[in-house]
């Protein structure tokens, strides 16, 4: 028999222990193809060229992490193949095979299996492919013609990366087998992750996992010094936190417990404790990558959420007003009135004056040509005439509050103790609100709300301009309504006279749709990677546990017993990853939040949620194949 027929037979005969595998990497393929496919569209140039150049950077960034998690998983992948194929391929040793051809049957072997991936990823994403643009275009709302199938071009690019990475791993692991003895491959399936489970050193790493994590935690939420470098600090903090919490902590505990008869004891805990302590002995780096997995995939959720939420904000807060006048005259309020509604119904409006001094006489944080100062008493009544809510008390005599814009997302250090000169005199900033009581213009100029005193004694050190805001009712007639304005403001040329006008079809901010677009397809590959790998590792144990199921039943054990101790033991093999995912989602969703300005709290709830769900479907897939497997 030929070697490539025996492969074949042996890929054929295994194929369901590795199928899981094979749709999970067949995934990947998938959505990394169609995220090449839009990176050669032309179907967002008519978002605008800076749409299609921020939509084409995201699009680039999700491909390169998704790279980089496809070296992660086919490295995983290959190297759980090679253990499992290990022992059986011993055995061809003693039929009078060379390391040489045993390692080019493994070659083989492997190599259909990766294929089988990519050809089953490639055929899905090309059928799929109009489908998740369509998909893409209605979670981000965006209105784009759709190319039903992808070019040359993205497939051959999948491939090339996807061959590059698998070869590497399948050449590695043909290596591997020609400088193995044979008893080393006989007894690799019993080696597979071992560790030595001495008190002392399960201790030792418990403490500086513990350790290790809490630091992890707490440079996630520091928001003073390099906050850049403290998020790539925490990220690599809490991974190696979590491997020594399960390589360390967690099999501790179990075998503390195990240690105390009245707990053992109790019900079917003896079946099932001391199989998790020894599944955790082999197990625990899959425990570790899984929760690692999870906490991305949560992460990427919760970005999806927040981002949708924080556009929407960002929204709302431009369209305060449709039309913004500033001027040095005080009396514009009546003829600008008289031609906006001339057009439509004004649905809200105020005006303000606001005094603003050269740059050259403030000295603040951030750096503008100008900066404006508004008086408490005249923000006040803004806040009456539009419903708005005054948040804060009127300042002292040396105290400002400012008044800024809402970020997508900000990674500057915070200041606790901020001060801002103002022509030499010290003020303290006692806080600051992205109410949009000015609307745009707080984009465009820094605000500051001072002491109705101060703001007198400081009017003479610039000029006082007087703004009008207002919002049409009909924004079918923004157009015209910006016409007559426009009217307005070429017969005030004597005086400076300035106008924003807020388009409602805008889609300047159209890149963000699709970024928590994209965060959702992150989500779903972390999840289905994470799901597949513990569903692998599982799925193999439970052949291991055939002849132990056997032996418990000539004891007098009976199948309802033994499927409540296997349900037990799924659960935990479940349920660890996930309790430490959801207690690292409280920082990691934190520091997203303190990133964003706004609480996340009901979005992370809802993000391990839709974890847990999503968990529960797998755990019972692998209740239903841990009994056909002898597990149950």
């Amino acid at each position: 028999m030929g070697m490539t027929r025996l492969a074949f037979l042996n890929f054929k005969s295994g194929f369901k222990n590795y199928l899981s595998l094979v749709l999970s990497l067949a995934f990947t393929v998938l959505v990394f193809l169609n995220f090449q496919n839009m990176l050669g569209s032309d179907a967002y140039k008519v978002l605008g060229t800076r749409n299609k150049e921020y939509i084409d950077i995201l699009v680039g960034t999700a491909s390169f992490v998704l790279g980089c998690f496809m070296v992660f998983f086919i490295w995983y992948s290959t190297n759980v193949f090679l253990a499992r194929r290990k022992k059986e391929i011993g055995v061809y040793v003693f039929m009078g095979l060379s390391n040489q051809k045993i390692g080019k049957l493994y070659l083989i072997e492997t190599m259909m299996t990766g294929l089988s991936a990519l050809t089953l990823g490639l055929v899905l994403g090309m059928m799929t492919s109009g489908l998740f643009q369509m998909i893409l275009g209605a979670v981000s709302r965006l209105t784009v013609s759709i190319r039903l199938r992808p070019s040359l071009k993205p497939v051959l690019i999948t491939s090339a990366v996807y061959l590059a990475i698998y070869g590497v791993f399948a050449w590695k692991g043909y290596w591997n087998i020609v400088r193995s003895s044979v008893l080393g491959m006989i007894s690799a399936a019993k080696q597979n992750e071992y560790v030595r489970q001495k008190g002392i050193w399960l201790f030792t790493k418990a403490v500086f996992g513990a350790g290790i994590l809490g630091n992890g935690y707490f440079m996630a939420l520091k928001r003073d010094g390099n906050v850049m470098g403290n998020a790539f600090l925490s990220v690599a903090l809490v991974t190696a936190g979590v491997y020594l919490l399960f390589g360390g902590m967690v099999p501790l505990c179990f075998q503390t417990l195990a240690g105390r008869k009245g707990f053992l004891y109790k019900g079917t805990r003896i079946l099932w404790v001391n199989n998790v302590i020894f599944r955790m002995r082999k197990n625990y780096r899959t425990y570790a990558i899984v929760s690692i997995l999870m906490l991305c995939s949560v992460t990427a959720l919760a970005m999806s959420f927040a981002m949708k939420g924080r556009y929407e904000n960002i929204i709302r807060f431009e369209n305060t007003y449709t039309f913004q006048l500033m001027s040095s005259r005080d009396d514009l309020d009546h003829r600008a009135r008289t031609l906006i509604e001339e057009e439509s119904e004004i649905a809200l409006s105020s005006r303000i004056p606001v005094l603003c001094v050269d740059g050259s006489l403030v000295k603040a944080a951030e750096n503008y040509s100008r900066y404006g100062f508004v008086s408490y008493s005249f923000l006040r009544r803004l806040a009456e005439d539009t419903g708005m809510e005054l948040t804060f008390d009127e300042p002292e005599e040396d105290e400002v509050f400012k008044i800024s814009h809402p970020y997508l997302m900000s990674l500057a250090a915070e200041r606790p103790d901020v001060r801002i000169f103002i022509n030499k005199k010290e003020y303290g900033q006692t806080g600051d609100t992205s109410t949009p009581y000015l609307g745009y213009l707080q984009e465009s100029m820094s605000f500051y709300v001072m002491n109705d005193r101060e703001y007198g004694r400081l009017r003479p050190l610039g000029e006082e301009l007087y703004t009008y805001n207002y919002r049409i009712r009909d924004l079918s007639r923004f157009v015209r309504a910006r016409d007559r304005l426009d009217e307005l403001v070429s017969d005030t040329k004597d005086n400076y006279t300035g106008r924003v006008a807020i388009d409602p079809e805008s889609n300047e901010l159209d890149w963000v749709r699709m970024l928590y677009s994209i965060c959702i397809f992150m989500f779903l590959v972390f999840i289905v990677a994470g799901g597949s790998i513990l569903f692998m590792k599982l799925y193999n144990d439970a052949f291991e546990e055939q002849e132990r199921r056997q032996i418990l039943r000539k004891m007098g054990v009976d199948g309802k017993t033994l499927g409540r101790a296997a349900a037990m033991e799924l659960a935990v093999a479940y349920g660890l990853p996930f309790g430490v995912m959801a207690v690292s989602s409280i920082f990691s969703v934190g520091a997203l939040a303190k990133a964003m300005s706004m609480k996340l709290t009901g979005v992370n709830v809802v993000s391990v949620a839709v974890v847990l769900g999503i968990l529960a479907l797998w755990y019972g897939l692998s209740w239903w194949a841990y009994g056909r497997s002898g597990g149950a």
